[in-house]
């Protein structure tokens, strides 16, 4: 499998046999250029592989998504490092015919010097799937849009993911990038997923935005055709409209495309927010809703079976508001305790979520702190560790205080 092994240039070189090319590529190599997946200290844990999986297949579904060759090369990837060569070798197959087909030329993406921005493009785009620091993707994709700047999806993706990382920072990370992003929008107009964040910092701009979410929402029939794009606009209806008319709108949708997996998972996922967060202005869920809820979330069992950790979590906690059923959310919570996850962030995930369901739905707030201290002892970054931290936090208990001042630093 020396095709695999080898960084992407001379992968390509294998896979094309042209003694010429391989020539021309032997003698204008550098280490940037033969920069590829297998050179990026991708590790990853099986389990988080498996739920990549799941992504990549999602996306790959998307009609007409630009990155398509860039899904095949990274699922590939992922395919190989879970030692499914034969797989891996028919989506690189895929990927080099795709990329070519897209750039209309036959050497590909992963050739030599004046390709470098399509390095940090892929670079940036493979991080974003593997958790990496948000800044670092930016930058990435901030180069290769500088270098290239004529990419129209290159410099859709920088704006996109200065938003975002806008979204999860304390500061203000440019002040002019709702301005970039209207400039964005302008060159890349059928992108919902750009449409969707351009309407939500205008909203975080004080804009009333009401109007604009629903004319975006008009085309139904298309709706389907971003994964991310999709999602995005159903956050702003939870965010700037209302829970039931997100579920209305992800319903209709899903009527019209009832084979679509992530649309059946944003359906219930829109059913879980309406039901588990209801806000004190909304009416208490009918039985129907929540039966509804369960249904689809049972189904994403199976239809996201690397992913059913998460999913029968959120199964319990909508367990837990059923009228006839709510013993099912301790069951399944137990369940999961005596079998505990592998990976330390799944663990977190776990006592985070249990302790909630204790405070909230069992009145046992001591239950409830152990979990948090449970959750937090593990030392891994995660944002379920943050949580339970957050919680301990508003606990003035002084063995809870000193718990807190010896803990183990996180790993990187």
């Amino acid at each position: 499998m020396d095709w695999i092994r080898a960084p992407a240039a001379e992968a390509a070189q294998v896979r094309s046999g042209s003694p010429a090319r391989n020539s021309a590529a032997q003698s204008q190599t550098t280490l940037e250029s033969l920069q590829c997946h297998f050179t990026w200290d991708l590790d990853r844990s099986r389990p988080k592989l498996l739920r990549l999986t799941h992504k990549m297949e999602d996306f790959s579904k998307e009609k007409g998504n630009r990155w398509l060759g860039h899904i095949y090369n990274l699922w590939g990837f992922i395919q190989y490092k879970l030692g499914l060569n034969e797989e891996a070798r028919n989506l690189f197959q895929k990927a080099a015919e795709t990329l070519n087909k897209l750039r209309d030329a036959d050497e590909g993406a992963w050739l030599v010097d004046d390709l470098h921005p399509e390095i940090y493009a892929e670079k940036a785009w493979t991080l974003m799937f593997f958790g990496e620091d948000m800044i670092l993707v930016v930058d990435y994709y901030g180069k290769a849009a500088r270098m290239q700047p004529d990419m129209v999806d290159w410099n859709t993706s920088y704006v996109i993911w200065l938003k975002n990382a806008q979204n999860v920072s304390d500061t203000r990370l440019d002040p002019d990038l709702l301005e970039k992003m209207r400039q964005a929008k302008e060159r890349d107009p059928e992108n919902l997923y750009l449409a969707a964040l351009y309407l939500d910092q205008r909203a975080d701009e004080g804009k009333n935005i009401r109007d604009e979410v629903c004319e975006l929402a008009g085309n139904v029939s298309t709706l389907c055709c971003s994964n991310s794009g999709m999602w995005a606009l159903l956050n702003l209806y939870i965010e700037h409209i209302s829970v039931d008319e997100a579920v209305d709108l992800a319903e209709k949708v899903l009527k019209e495309h009832p084979d679509v997996r992530y649309l059946k998972k944003f359906v219930a996922l829109c059913y879980r927010w309406r039901i588990v967060y209801k806000r004190r202005d909304y009416p208490d869920p009918e039985q129907s809703m929540v039966d509804r809820a369960i249904a689809l979330h049972e189904e994403l069992l199976s239809l996201y079976p690397h992913s059913s950790l998460k999913r029968e979590i959120d199964l319990a906690t909508i367990y837990a508001k059923s009228h006839h059923s709510k013993a099912k959310a301790e069951q399944i919570f137990q369940k999961l305790l005596k079998n505990e996850p592998a990976e330390p962030e799944d663990k977190q995930m776990l006592y985070n979520r249990y302790a909630h369901h204790l405070f909230f739905h069992q009145n046992d707030s001591q239950g409830s702190i152990q979990y948090h201290m449970k959750a937090t002892a593990i030392p891994e970054k995660s944002s379920f560790r943050k949580k339970s931290i957050r919680t301990l936090e508003k606990n003035k208990d002084r063995e809870i205080e000193e718990f807190l001042r010896n803990l183990q630093e996180p790993r990187q």
